[in-house]
């Protein structure tokens, strides 16, 4: 039986006017409410909807950040990615191969193409290298008489090249001390000059201790995998004695050199900084806590670079703060905000400029988040033509390399600040376009914000656009902190940061890190006893003094004469 629903027309025209009038008024509000219930129901779906789309961008950058590439090629920026990204992988030589080097030419050949060899290159990559003895293969008087029974003419000799490779060494070296005294004077003794000893009576040798930290703060290798292979060549040497050694080096002499090139460090007018998190087994805090090593370097415009790395507990603004107390001058950062403070806190002396890239690839971020359908949405346009144009700008000022500081500045004022101005006015124009906690209203929200320090670089023209030069000389640390995870002690974690200031400014002054580290250690501790420090000037990794091995030989490119 169907369900009777409503009033019927007979019924209806039985109701008084007043009784009709509740029943209208009545329904209205019951629409009313239905409508505002729909508009909430409404409301609450978009407000998912938007919610879904911010975690699904989100998930889409996370998948790209871990499985996706780390090269930034289009970013108007000189970095080493792709050596990066082999450095990570684990079938490197099959990726090595498909990376050749690219050759100014190629010569077709039938079935295939293959790559021409530059003219001079094997001699420019040999000119390097010590050259062996030659090693001279000929046949004897009889030998020739039996093949050539009617005589013979020797033929130009065929030279061919190969690198040999000798295994590393290790031996006993004892050091006989002669000493002497006066025949009348027993108290007069007199020993004969030797090499001084690093610690006390121990077995550690200025190679030794060198040769343990190159392998672990240039190459990356953990100590227990030095170790092992100690045990394989029957040195026994164990990871523990190897950390002492590495403690007591850092701390004892490689410091006294650490201070000097900070005082050179904080004569230049630009430096950058930046931090990355590592963890201290024992530091008195709960497991898995976070410490710091930050990096300071200065602009790689200067000729003598100077890389300096400090370990702190935390990320704490007073950590830069005590560090730079004597700088006065510019720093490059990323946008964290102890930077600016330091900045508020010193006024007229410390000047914080912002980095382009690191605005950037947000909005690349953006783009990665929202997928394969960015073109059709509105994010994506925005933070395509954010890209675009910040691109054009970094473009004009690759243009100004080679200029002097003053030149630079006049140029970036008349060229580049328009673009900036323009950018920025853009910028605000469509921030309403987008949701703010989207990925791409994050990326301009975070260039508002940044808006004073990303023009900074329009004020000076010793400022780069770009902190990447803090990015790079982190990077080695970033590698090396996979391999050996974490730091055991306070004590160990501050000597690695004093090693790799050191290893890291050898490499950027082009350097050979072991044997500078080897030079230091043969030199640092015959000066334990002097007065005074002016010793350490003849050490610094630009220093005319350095011995000739420490320094990498520079390429040969002179073609070899022909004939």
């Amino acid at each position: 039986m169907k369900k009777k629903t409503g009033l019927s027309r007979k019924e209806l025209e039985q109701l008084n006017k007043n009784d009709l009038m509740d029943m209208v008024l009545k329904m209205q509000e019951t629409a009313q409410s239905k409508e505002e219930t729909l508009a909430e129901k409404d409301r609450i779906i978009a407000s998912s909807e938007k919610q879904i789309d911010i975690l699904t961008q989100e998930v889409r950058l996370l998948r790209a950040q871990h499985f996706g590439r780390k090269s930034e090629r289009n970013d108007a920026e000189n970095t080493d990615d792709n050596q990066m990204v082999m450095e990570c992988l684990f079938n490197e030589a099959e990726a090595i191969e498909d990376q050749a080097e690219k050759e100014p030419q190629e010569i077709k050949v039938s079935a295939h193409t293959r790559k021409a060899r530059p003219k001079g290159k094997q001699e420019a990559d040999l000119s390097r290298l010590r050259k062996a003895e030659p090693k001279h293969y000929e046949l004897n008087e009889d030998q020739l008489r039996e093949l050539f029974p009617q005589g013979y003419r020797e033929l130009p000799v065929d030279i061919t090249r190969q690198i040999e490779h000798v295994p590393a060494e290790y031996y006993v070296q004892e050091y006989h001390v002669h000493v002497y005294c006066d025949k009348a004077d027993q108290s007069h003794v007199v020993r004969a000059d030797a090499p001084k000893k690093l610690f006390g009576k121990g077995l550690a040798s200025p190679s030794l201790v060198a040769g343990v930290m190159n392998g672990k703060y240039t190459n990356g290798l953990p100590l227990y995998r030095i170790e092992q292979e100690f045990e394989r060549n029957e040195v026994p040497i164990s990871r523990q004695t190897m950390s002492h050694w590495i403690i007591l080096a850092a701390e004892r002499y490689f410091s006294l050199l650490i201070q000097r090139m900070k005082e050179e460090l904080f004569t230049h007018h630009v430096i950058h900084s930046d931090e990355t998190p590592m963890l201290v087994h024992r530091d008195g805090r709960k497991a898995g806590s976070k410490s710091y090593m930050w990096v300071y370097r200065s602009n790689v415009l200067d000729p003598h670079p100077v890389i300096l790395f400090d370990y702190q507990k935390t990320r704490h603004y007073s950590h830069p703060q005590e560090f730079l107390e004597k700088f006065q001058g510019v720093v490059v950062t990323d946008g964290y905000e102890v930077y600016h403070k330091l900045a508020r806190l010193r006024p007229g002396e410390i000047t914080v400029s912002g980095c382009w890239v690191h605005m950037v690839r947000k909005f690349k971020d953006a783009l990665k988040g929202l997928g394969k359908s960015w073109k059709n949405t509105a994010g994506g346009s925005i933070a395509e033509e954010a890209v675009e144009r910040i691109g054009e700008i970094f473009d004009m000022d690759n243009q100004l390399n080679g200029l002097t500081s003053e030149e630079r500045l006049r140029l970036r004022q008349e060229k580049e600040e328009p673009k900036v101005d323009e950018f920025f006015a853009w910028v605000k124009e469509h921030r309403g376009d987008v949701t703010l906690k989207s990925l791409t209203g994050k990326a301009m929200t975070y260039c508002l914000n940044q808006e004073t320090y990303l023009r900074a670089f329009l004020k000076d023209g010793e400022i780069p656009m770009e902190n990447n030069a803090a990015e790079r000389a982190i990077r080695p640390f970033c590698i090396g902190k996979k391999n050996w995870v974490m730091s055991d002690t306070i004590h160990g974690a501050k000597a690695s940061g004093i090693v790799y200031s050191v290893v890291e400014t050898a490499k950027a002054n082009d350097l050979k890190p072991y044997e500078y580290m080897k030079y230091l250690l043969e030199e640092i501790p015959r000066h334990m006893d002097d007065t005074n420090l002016d010793f350490l000037d003849a050490l610094l990794p630009w220093s005319d003094a350095l011995p000739e091995r420490c320094h990498r030989k520079p390429l040969d490119t002179e073609e070899p004469k022909q004939g």
